[in-house]
């Protein structure tokens, strides 16, 4: 039994559930394969009930039977089809296929393009062994398709941003809103789903928003249906928990893909999380979390009171949503021209950071790390007017914030009418940044400098390079 997944007591409970309710065996398998942890390959096998020797033996005698050949397949062969340590060839592929009465779709071995439903009710479960599995017609939208979809845009040669996907992501965020109250789940389940939540944290920092985007919408429907009953208060609180870190980085991915409307959307998702979670740090990371987004879309003065309203929920202990807090305001305080007190909240936002007690070199998501606090602190000199010479390293865990802050250096050089140099840095800028980073948030920054360069200039060799990048240049997406 791989880690994970649930004991075979637990498939057994589904066949009788499956039993006494007549389902089909592709509904039984749904079941095992959404509740036990186990790939859909496995899923088919447990659903009949069969031991991996006994699988073999049925697919050997059944190639016997019709007489198609060799099955060359053995027990452990079969582990590692079902553990995804190995993919069978074509030719075996369709052997399990006939022995199963499956095709490779519902193998869990190839992807389905079909744009149409198929029109086939299916049984999705809750994940809790002797429960009851949710209506078909509610839950087929909400996983089954929402799922798919989502999978598709992720193994897809290119994950592009479409009208349907934005829907879902909205639509995830919705129904998570209507079952943060619900929720019986085991240990193991909330400790993998730590686990997972961690692991995102970690890769968020070097991940393409959108790919990210859509795997979180992937975990997110995981998360909702473990919460789709009540639950005791500690797994209610982990859930919760886990609710607040993935909406977060929901609502930052979206963010950079300049889709404010949901960002702010899934912001408040994650504050109904945590608010309901009652955890006071945890509240205050998801108000200096959320002013970002007004910094970077023009509302500066809610970026300030958001950034006030996490400090003051932080309280006086040193942690995270604390120095972010103070760092955001000085940010934003130094773009209102309000110096003084920029200054003042810059203090603050370091002296918070030197006294939180280190944390590891691991970059993640939501820590407040000795280098993010040099880009609060490089972007509110750089809005004060002061001379900073920083240049970003040739490489780093952050793709997008060094450029945001060479785009901001860039700003203040067009203001000091020195226009050729700011226009050749956020030239530098760009194509420093990889393509698939090069989101919204950056051409949007990029173009606003160009327009404040003056009719007069725009001649100049820099301001023509610069706006011929811009031009040619679209959203990853």
């Amino acid at each position: 039994m791989a880690r994970g997944e649930h004991s075979p007591a637990c498939a057994r409970g589904w066949r009788e559930q499956a039993a006494a309710r007549q389902w089909t065996l592709w509904q039984t398998t749904q079941a095992v394969h959404g509740c036990c942890g186990v790939s859909l390959l496995k899923a088919h096998r447990l659903a009949r009930g069969w031991s991996a020797r006994q699988s073999v033996q049925e697919l050997e005698e059944l190639c016997e039977r019709q007489g198609l050949g060799e099955a060359r397949a053995s027990i452990d062969l079969l582990n590692a089809w079902e553990n995804n340590r190995a993919r069978p060839r074509p030719q075996t592929i369709d052997l399990l296929a006939r022995l199963y009465r499956a095709n490779a779709v519902r193998l869990g071995l190839s992807g389905d393009y079909c744009e149409d439903d198929g029109g086939t009710k299916v049984v999705v479960v809750s994940g809790v062994e002797g429960r009851s599995p949710y209506q078909a017609e509610e839950r087929i939208d909400d996983d089954i398709e929402r799922r798919a979809l989502f999978h598709h845009a992720l193994i897809g040669s290119r994950s592009a941003m479409s009208g349907r996907l934005l829907a879902e992501v909205e639509r995830t965020r919705q129904d998570l809103d209507r079952t943060l109250a619900l929720a019986t789940v085991s240990e193991d389940q909330l400790d993998r789903l730590d686990e997972q939540v961690l692991r995102y944290r970690r890769e968020y920092i070097t991940s393409a928003p959108l790919p990210m985007l859509y795997r979180l919408m992937l975990e997110l429907s995981d998360v909702r249906a473990l919460s789709a009953t009540r639950q005791p208060a500690m797994a209610q609180r982990r859930l919760l928990s886990a609710t607040v870190m993935l909406a977060l980085l929901s609502a930052d991915a979206l963010m950079k893909l300049g889709d404010t409307r949901q960002a702010h959307a899934w912001y408040g998702t994650a504050r109904i999380a945590s608010d309901d979670m009652g955890d006071l740090r945890l509240r205050a990371l998801v108000r200096a979390q959320e002013a970002m987004l007004p910094y970077y879309y023009g509302d500066l003065a809610e970026t300030v009171r958001l950034a006030r309203e996490a400090r003051m929920l932080a309280g006086s202990a040193p942690s995270s949503p604390a120095a972010l807090g103070a760092a955001a305001e000085a940010r934003a305080l130094a773009r209102m021209g309000e110096h003084k007190a920029a200054r003042v909240a810059l203090a603050e936002a370091e002296r918070i950071f030197s006294r939180m007690p280190p944390e590891g070199h691991d970059h993640l998501a939501f820590r407040f790390s000795e280098r993010r606090l040099q880009f609060y602190r490089i972007g509110t000199l750089i809005e004060l007017g002061e001379e900073v010479d920083w240049t970003p390293g040739p490489s780093g865990p952050y793709a997008i914030d060094p450029v945001l802050i060479l785009l901001d250096q860039a700003a203040h050089l067009i203001r000091d009418g020195k226009v050729e140099d700011a226009c050749d840095l956020a030239q530098k800028a760009l194509l420093q940044v990889p393509p698939e980073h090069r989101t919204s948030i950056v051409l949007n920054r990029a173009r606003a400098l160009l327009s404040e360069v003056p009719a007069a200039r725009h001649k100049a060799a820099a301001v023509r390079r610069l706006t011929e990048l811009l031009a040619d240049a679209t959203p990853a997406s």
